[in-house]
């Protein structure tokens, strides 16, 4: 789905005048964010659209980070190349048990004085998000058929530990 077809969408649960007053644009402006952009159509480079290019400038996940953090979720980036790399299936799954053994071993220590500090959470939420980057990695394996690309990921994520 184009950006300008997500905002369309979105905006069916509101109006495009609630929109343009809310956000200080005029509802012209509001409308022409919902056509593809004027290299396409009538529209204009949206919000949406200005996010994505700069992420694309910096480079940097913080910004998709913030901005799923403002939606109460998070993001998780998948792996380079769609998942994990040159191993076999049985040592792949030995690696997502190990990583949700260490994300257990990292609560039961946070929780061993029964209070969980900021840094002691911040903890448990990298060991969560690297245990779900790789099984999503994994996964997308299993849907391509494709075991033969396990290890190198298994080596670099035990080489960044």
């Amino acid at each position: 789905m184009d950006s300008h077809e997500v905002i369309s969408k979105a905006v069916e649960n509101t109006s495009f005048k609630e929109v343009a007053a809310q956000m200080g644009v005029s509802l012209s402006l509001a409308y022409k964010w919902s056509q593809p952009d004027e290299m396409q159509g009538s529209g204009t480079a949206n919000p949406l659209d200005r996010v994505r290019q700069l992420f694309e400038i910096t480079q940097d996940p913080q910004l998709i980070q913030w901005l799923c953090h403002k939606a109460n979720g998070v993001f998780v980036q998948n792996p380079a190349g769609g998942g994990p790399r040159g191993m076999e299936l049985m040592p792949a799954t030995q690696e997502i048990v190990q990583q949700f053994a260490d994300l257990l071993t990292a609560i039961s220590k946070a929780a061993s004085d029964n209070r969980i500090t900021i840094e002691e959470a911040e903890h448990i939420r990298s060991v969560w998000d690297e245990l779900k980057r790789f099984t999503e990695g994994f996964v997308r394996l299993c849907e391509k058929g494709d075991f033969v690309h396990l290890a190198e990921e298994i080596k670099a994520h035990r080489a960044g530990k």
